[in-house]
């Protein structure tokens, strides 16, 4: 338990919901992300975890891709999870909601027995990413029109 708030996996419909939203307001009304293309194949076997404020409101998520899923993610590294839809709501951004799902997702990766976590970070949040101890490699990509670099780091 963090401050404020607490960070958990999904437990059900109702959390799943509740990460979904939180994608919704952050990627789909934000960011302008297409709402058919935030949405896939991955959020049936994806662990999610979801940050909510001590009166149960939702202020982040983020999933792990793990296994066979993560295999066109990772370089084909069943070793390595792959994080990824990581959002915080507006209202919650500076509290540490971001760091604390980021820890959250690697310790569900090292329950699961990987080895690394592997994800496509918006080049506007490296310095996020590396201060929690991701190494970018590779050239510069866009996702949904959005330039983003992908980065690993060893659990």
């Amino acid at each position: 338990m963090t401050t404020g708030f607490s960070v958990r996996e999904a437990r059900g419909p109702e959390d799943r919901e509740a990460c979904f939203a939180v994608r919704r307001d952050v990627f789909v009304v934000e960011q302008r992300v297409p709402q058919e293309i935030e949405y896939d194949r991955y959020d049936e076997t994806a662990v999610h975890v979801l940050a909510v404020r001590e009166d149960g409101l939702p202020l982040g998520t983020g999933r792990l891709i793990h296994g066979e899923d993560a295999v066109g993610k990772t370089g084909a590294d069943t070793s390595v999870g792959s994080l990824g839809r990581l959002a915080v709501t507006k209202a919650a951004r500076g509290l540490g909601v971001g760091v604390t799902l980021v820890r959250a997702i690697e310790d569900a990766a090292r329950a699961r027995g990987l080895a690394a976590v592997d994800l496509h970070a918006q080049t506007q949040a490296l310095g996020f990413y590396e201060r929690l101890g991701y190494e970018a490699y590779g050239p510069e990509f866009q996702d949904a029109g959005i330039p983003h670099r992908a980065m690993r780091r060893a659990l």
